[in-house]
């Protein structure tokens, strides 16, 4: 969304009252105690957590180095590790570049690091450019404020002295849209020269579009071509198929249900099985197999369940037994389905992928008008993977569609509005400390420690803000998924969108207005003529509970982020007690943790957000952030290098809107300037700062004019040349192609007064970006590092037919993955399941001395579940 559209008048008021974080203490400020109390027990935890973590690290490498070895990463995607020791991480941190893991992991990953680095640069900009000249200012300005807040804005008294702050916002705020402008045109460059190498144009889902709300023409074989022209070669149609999905999913874990029957039974046995055969016949157990048991022992080994369903209710049955047999009768009903299937009339509820010769032609039909009925193939998505779709909502109705995503927006929005209760609440909480000054009920808490004082309302607000704000995502990818978006990655940008929408008014604003609300209430009605000083003395001092808040988060997630005991505790305890088949382990085993881009970006987009909006109130907020940043920074590097493995793919979408995101700092920090000089009566500074705000509105506005076509479509020029080069002649080298984009206007500047390249390159590659950013350059940066161009996917007939095809037609059973034993109880059971028609091996895995089912975790190829992942 424009950032521009977000804001109203009322924006301006509801930033002038962030007054009312400051008043955790209305006579003398308690911030610098408030902060410390908050950084020592907040770095003591962190030291422990890193001194743990470097202690059982290599202990545990399925929870700390997954991507350094296992098998289910190709070995030429899998992090270097060139020895193992306490600190082998420090040294790849520091050796392997953030590049690797755009080559090796997914562009996202890059580009969410790349995004850290960015506001990072922004912020340390920032406090180049505020804190020599606005520290000794707002320190001088003539004011009696003490501590922290001496050094901000509120202890300025001299008009004169604001002129400052307005040529400071005119420098940093015009830097920051640059910036921003600056790294959209590089990632359109990156997104252009990334689409368009071989390697990921020649992919299935680059040539694929899905098209939503498809008329039942459509769906026809015969007027593929006519909907959508002659590039059109293949197409999957997607009806509803609730019923089969259903019999699918009871199928499946039917199969489960009988792996768990199938391994009790064999740990029963070879446990007890020597005993029994001791007691019937009193002969050693020695060499005892599983034939040789006698069938009373053997039918009281084998687990059984008494049936809760008529006809038979309460009859006890042999559980083995009844699931070979309701898997067969499933298996059958499917199949009976499936022969029998005839596609409904669909009236537009149904949806239809369409591959087309070539990526060029797919981008055409992605971009153009397909049919002149109303709402009909629209919305149409691009690059999407057959991973990545939710089956049951591509065949809802376009007027239910439409009314379905109202509904999803009006429930996002009040779990935003009722959020405001809680973080109030905490909000509130900083404030304590005044409140026991003025309602005799919380007066015990003046008879507190000063360090526990300063603990409850440095320390505790920002950790219970952090608490609240962690489940907000989760729940909104929840409605998003259930009230119709078809693909993950959709749904995922929506959360990202309001996820941002809910981190500014919850965590920044809500939080800030509600932390001194009764301090400013109590103060106003015994004076209300003191509303503008109100305002002038304190909302500098509203950035104080920020301050902590980056430090909790900074240095507490972060160093969780590595020790991650939540993963580990969990995968321990599901590994020993809760996890009993080989197909349970393996898939514990080999699911690696992914990273939900909707929820990541908006959190250090607010961090950015927040810098930004008090860079010229109160600057150390953004030294503070700069810290908090680069430990999370780190954090994230390790786990994109060694733990995470991304499970949606927005392909850039999500930097973007970051960026965008980003802007409203601006928005914020001008508001607040507007309001705090026109308080002050300061005209000539008022009068910059609005010139500037109405500059920013024009600039957010031309710059998502013309870049915004760009962010979404690829170039038909660009592709249709890809195509060309592709057929005709390989493309230029690496070295040539950094040549074709010739020298510089900055870098002729710096040759003629023989200025080094290596001070003026570093100038001209971020001042001109439409030379350094371009699909050109690009794609030589893209190839200057280990990009396998030529690694094209490869598929078999028999898997693009099925490809786009809903699961539930293509399926089949899976195989029933059982351990073998020395008894030999697991021969004799893949025997029967094999007379029942069932499909059955014990290859790769068996049940120890001990009776625990172990699988080979060093050699996936004798996995008979294991599958190399398809490159669609």
């Amino acid at each position: 969304m424009d950032s521009q559209k977000v804001f109203n008048k009322e924006t301006l008021l509801g930033e002038c009252f962030e007054v009312l974080e400051a008043q955790r203490k209305p006579r003398g400020s308690g911030t610098l105690a408030s902060t410390i109390s908050a950084f020592i027990p907040t770095w003591g935890t962190a030291m422990i957590f890193i001194a743990v973590f470097c202690i059982i690290r290599h202990r545990c490498p399925k929870i700390y180095a997954p991507r350094t070895y296992i098998g289910t990463i190709k070995e030429k995607d899998r992090t270097p590790t060139p020895r193992r020791s306490y600190f082998d991480w420090v040294h790849t941190l520091r050796e392997v570049p953030d590049k690797f893991t755009l080559y090796h992991s997914s562009i996202d990953s890059y580009l969410f690091l790349r995004f850290l680095r960015t506001i990072i640069f922004i912020c340390v900009v920032g406090c180049c450019l505020t804190w020599p000249i606005l520290i000794p200012i707002n320190a001088t300005g003539g004011g009696t404020s003490t501590e922290l807040d001496r050094i901000s804005i509120g202890n300025v008294d001299k008009k004169k002295f604001l002129y400052a702050h307005a040529a400071v916002a005119w420098v940093f705020f015009s830097f920051v849209m640059f910036t921003v402008a600056r790294e959209r045109l590089w990632l359109i460059g990156l997104r252009q020269a990334w689409s368009l190498a071989k390697s990921n144009a020649k992919r299935l889902s680059s040539r694929t579009v899905l098209f939503l709300s498809a008329p039942q023409d459509a769906l026809e074989e015969q007027n593929l071509q006519r909907y959508f022209t002659d590039d059109a070669v293949r197409s999957w149609p997607a009806t509803k198929a609730d019923a089969l999905n259903s019999l699918v999913s009871d199928r499946n874990n039917k199969v489960e249900q009988l792996e768990s029957a199938e391994i009790a039974l064999i740990r029963t046995t070879n446990k007890k099985g020597r005993q029994s055969w001791q007691k019937y016949s009193g002969r050693n157990g020695n060499g005892l197999t599983y034939s040789n048991v006698p069938g009373a022992v053997k039918k009281s080994l084998r687990p059984t369940h008494r049936l809760k369903t008529p006809p038979k209710l309460g009859k006890k049955v042999d559980t083995i037994e009844w699931l070979r047999e309701q898997i067969k009768e499933i298996e059958e009903d499917i199949e009976k389905i499936r022969a029998s299937y005839e596609m409904p009339e669909s009236q537009g509820a149904a949806a239809i992928f369409v591959e087309f010769k070539t990526q060029a032609a797919a981008q055409r039909a992605y971009q153009q008008i397909t049919s002149a009925e109303i709402l009909a193939l629209n919305p149409r998505y691009m690059g999407v993977t057959p991973s990545e779709v939710i089956w049951p909502n591509l065949t809802i109705p376009p007027g239910r569609r439409m009314s379905q995503e109202g509904v999803a927006t009006t429930l996002v929005v009040l779990t935003i509005l009722f959020w405001s209760i809680p973080v109030g609440l905490v909000g509130a909480l900083s404030n304590v400390t005044y409140l026991a000054e003025n309602y005799k009920w919380l007066s015990w808490l003046n008879n507190l420690p000063s360090s526990a004082q300063g603990l409850l309302t440095g320390l505790v607000p920002p950790l219970l803000t952090s608490l609240l704000s962690k489940y907000v995502p989760y729940i909104f990818r929840y409605i998003f998924t259930t009230f119709g978006e078809p693909t993950k990655t959709s749904a995922e940008l929506k959360v990202l969108k309001w996820y941002y929408v809910f981190q500014v008014t919850q965590v920044f604003l809500v939080t800030t207005l509600s932390s001194g609300a009764a301090a400013v209430v109590s103060e106003i009605a015994q004076n209300p003529t003191s509303v503008p000083a109100l305002l002038a003395k304190n909302l500098p001092t509203a950035s104080n509970f920020y301050l902590t808040y980056f430090i909790v988060q900074g240095i507490t997630s972060s160093s969780d982020n590595l020790l991650n005991y939540s993963d580990l505790l969990q995968y321990l305890f599901y590994d020993m007690f809760i996890y009993t088949t080989p197909r349970e382990k393996y898939s514990g085993y080999t699911s690696l943790k992914g990273i939900a881009w909707g929820k990541v970006f908006p959190k250090y987009t607010n961090f950015a957000i927040i810098a930004i909006a008090y860079s010229c109130v109160a600057p150390l907020v953004l030294g503070f952030a700069t810290i908090g940043l680069m430990f999370f920074y780190l954090s994230y590097r390790y786990m994109l290098l060694y733990t995470t493995q991304p499970k949606i793919d927005t392909k850039g979408q999500a930097y973007t809107l970051a960026l965008q995101h980003v802007l409203t700092g601006i928005y914020l920090a001008e508001l607040c300037l507007i309001g705090l000089f026109s308080i002050r009566e300061a005209t000539g500074p008022a009068v910059m700062v609005t010139i500037l705000f109405i500059v920013t509105i024009v600039y957010n506005f031309m710059t998502n004019r013309y870049l915004a076509p760009l962010e979404k479509y690829l170039p038909a020029d660009l592709a249709a040349e890809a195509e060309d080069n592709a057929e005709q002649m390989p493309l230029l080298s690496s070295a040539e192609e950094g040549e074709a984009y010739g020298e510089s206007h900055i870098q002729r500047i710096g040759n003629h007064h023989n200025i080094p390249h290596r001070v003026v390159d570093p100038i001209a590659r971020f001042f001109e970006p439409h030379v350094f950013a371009s699909h050109c350059a690009m794609t030589a940066w893209l190839r200057d590092g280990d990009f396998e161009e030529d690694d094209v996917p490869e598929y078999k007939e028999e898997d693009l037919k099925k490809a786009y095809t809903d699961p539930a037609f293509t399926s089949q059973t899976p195989l029933i993955w059982l351990a073998s034993d020395r008894m030999g109880v697991t021969e004799n059971e893949i025997k029967e399941c094999s007379d029942a028609g069932l499909k059955a091996s014990d290859q790769g895995a068996w049940v120890d001395d001990k009776g625990t089912v172990r699988w080979n975790e060093e050699d996936f190829s004798e996995v008979p579940i294991f599958k190399e992942s398809v490159k669609w």
